[in-house]
């Protein structure tokens, strides 16, 4: 009797710990796991590329650091569409392979809300290479003001105010004086803008934590306007809406962090979804499709508390990973499976490698206790999808500074 095929698609938090907790059981199947890419990134410290802070190899891995090839086949390739009647995937390079069993794990691309300019004018961030395009358009553009002293070149627009965008600016912000220096440009002159459409920043947090974190990007120089929709990106501008009137801010690098969605291979294989998001069964598996697990930035399950799903963090997709891979194997022995269920511990956002604000176990913390507990939360993902070996070479110890 042949073994059971395994297929997991993508190498993300979510993907990458099913892979693990699949490695560990010991099953006697032959798992596949499929990326476009031959490392792991770590999404949550993508602004610190995009800024600069850091190259990406601080924040990236080999995934044969983690495959153990006596279990497992790792095919770099990108996946076209899943034959899920069929079940089938079909890669772009290495055509059609099989499944018995599935993990959808592909995680996000960046949300347009089909505002018209986006797709051409915006800079997303929401991988490696997109990440670090940031970082090198704003430094071409602060190259270009020494030649034309025209100060839109020196004008960055941050869309969003959500997670993404406050970490961005907090690291960003810190960069700024190395950037002034090394292209010898007036600090004065220099615009930091972030263009909100909800009336609040950061509702996710108590209020004195939010008025924190954002009260010290204001120090540092960040302007927003909040419960201002954005209407158009142009070349050079992004067109919002005030008070019922249309106005304009001039901005020669405009970073576009307004949301995500979940993969669009997700609509291409025609799963039932809303923004490439599959609201999937309590065991995560796809309606209809009990062989599919889908997890990550693709799925959506319901909190019950709030009625509305659950948002796709980190924290949420390592858990789904270890959940589908345990009901899997129930699957495979015939138990019973268990339901999904989901408790968040917390949440922190960074304003820089030192400062932060977070809601963690029930208690608010802010400033540098906060950073910490961020590089901690950043060390146990890093355990959990790579293990001791790969925290030892890339965890965050800079606690003292």
């Amino acid at each position: 009797m042949s073994k059971a095929k395994v297929v997991i698609l993508g190498a993300g938090y979510a993907g990458l710990r099913a892979l693990k907790s699949l490695q560990n059981k010991r099953l006697d199947v032959e798992i596949t796991l499929v990326n476009k890419n031959d490392y792991h990134y770590e999404s949550t410290y993508l602004h610190e590329v995009a800024s600069g802070a850091h190259e990406p190899e601080r924040i990236t891995y080999k995934i044969m650091d983690v495959v153990d090839t006596k279990q497992t086949t790792f095919i770099q390739d990108t996946v076209v569409v899943v034959n899920k009647d069929e079940k089938t995937v079909q890669l772009e390079k290495n055509g059609a392979i099989p499944f018995d069993y599935l993990i959808f794990a592909l995680g996000f691309e960046s949300e347009s809300f089909g505002i018209k300019g986006v797709d051409e004018f915006g800079l997303p961030m929401v991988d490696i290479p997109t990440s670090v395009a940031v970082d090198k358009h704003l430094r071409e553009q602060f190259a270009k003001y020494n030649e034309t002293k025209d100060e839109s070149y020196l004008s960055v627009v941050v869309c969003g105010a959500g997670f993404t965008s406050i970490e961005y600016l907090g690291e960003l912000t810190l960069q700024m004086p190395k950037l002034v220096k090394q292209y010898n440009v007036p600090a004065d002159k220099i615009q930091l803008i972030c263009i909100e459409a909800m009336p609040t920043l950061l509702p996710m947090f108590d209020a004195k934590l939010s008025e924190y974190g954002i009260n010290k990007l204001k120090e540092r120089g960040v302007k927003f306007l909040i419960g201002t929709p954005i209407k158009e990106l142009k070349a050079d501008s992004v067109i919002y809406e005030e008070a019922g009137e249309l106005k304009s801010v001039k901005a020669k690098t405009i970073v576009w962090t307004t949301g995500v969605r979940g993969s669009s291979i997700v609509a291409a294989s025609g799963f039932e979804q809303r923004r490439n998001r599959v609201m999937v069964e309590n065991d995560l598996t796809a309606p209809g499709y009990p062989d599919i697990f889908i997890i990550g930035d693709c799925s959506a399950v319901m909190d019950n508390a709030t009625n509305r799903p659950y948002p796709p963090t980190a924290q949420i997709a390592l858990k789904q990973g270890i959940a589908a891979a345990d009901n899997l194997e129930s699957k495979l022995k015939g138990t019973a499976i268990k339901p999904f269920t989901f408790s968040a511990l917390g949440t922190v956002c960074s304003i820089g490698n030192t400062e932060a604000i977070g809601e963690v176990m029930g208690h608010n913390l802010k400033g540098y206790p906060a950073s910490v507990m961020k590089k901690v939360i950043g060390d146990r993902s890093l355990m959990q999808t790579g293990g001791m070996k790969i925290v030892a070479k890339k965890g965050r110890f800079d606690f003292y500074r």
